[in-house]
């Protein structure tokens, strides 16, 4: 990927580099990445209204109704529709919303504004909708989706949350083409030094054992050497030869 092309926001939605913090990974990191790879997700045909003055509006507070939702976006622009999404059998709010603008520089302003605000002491994400509008998408429930929290182990890079971050240069050692395997690779042949640092370590240690080998080897020497260890030899082999002349 050039310098060039790059973007920290995906123009097109791809859940094998959704799943890296820079875009890069050619290999799948989680099962969710590979659920979502194998998806074969359509958007609904049946949502009215357009995308592009459409937005979503997320981790709002269980308690926050439809009318505290639709008052704090009409600031904004006249609204063309909304829905607060519940759940289907206890009808508890899934904390999420949608709203749709008559006009799309109302929406974009909307988006703009709201987002990271506060409702209902709660700081509300607000995004464009992605299903109809960001080509590939996957949504979470199938692996994919943008975001999310560090507790999951399922992040997802690339969108206004977490955007992606630059790639190191493609001429650095690390980087092997995106490719983490890579990098262990590159450990394992002895190669990922720090800049000399881990190989200059790693011959001071083997020096290290050398040295200690070959004093515990002078060591022995010195004691088989040893007048004391050479009279205790002489004292035993006396006492054999006077057992066998008395015998």
């Amino acid at each position: 990927m050039s310098s060039a092309g790059w973007s920290p926001v995906a123009r097109v939605y791809n859940p094998l580099q959704a799943g890296s913090i820079d875009g890069t990974d050619v290999v799948p990191h989680d099962h969710a990445v590979v659920r979502a790879m194998l998806s074969k997700y359509r958007p609904n045909k049946g949502v009215a209204g357009v995308a592009r003055r459409t937005l979503f509006i997320g981790r709002l507070a269980p308690e926050t109704t439809e009318d505290v939702i639709q008052e704090k976006c009409e600031s904004y622009g006249k609204l063309a529709s909304f829905r607060l999404v519940r759940d289907v059998v206890t009808g508890a709010s899934r904390r999420y919303a949608f709203v749709e603008f008559e006009r799309s520089a109302d929406a974009a302003y909307a988006q703009q504004r709201l987002n990271k605000t506060k409702l209902d002491s709660r700081e509300i994400f607000v995004d464009f909708e992605c299903a109809r509008s960001l080509p590939g998408w996957i949504p979470r429930r199938l692996g994919g989706g943008l975001g999310g929290k560090k507790e999951s182990g399922q992040l997802r890079f690339g969108g206004l949350d977490r955007p992606f971050r630059k790639p190191f240069k493609m001429n650095n050692p690390f980087q092997h083409g995106g490719d983490r395997r890579g990098r262990a690779d590159f450990r394992q042949r002895g190669n990922w030094h720090g800049h000399g640092q881990r190989t200059a370590d790693g011959d001071r240690r083997d020096d290290h054992r050398e040295r200690h080998r070959r004093a515990d080897n002078s060591s022995s020497r010195q004691r088989e050497r040893s007048p004391h260890r050479r009279q205790d030899d002489r004292d035993r082999h006396g006492d054999r030869d006077s057992r066998s002349r008395n015998g």
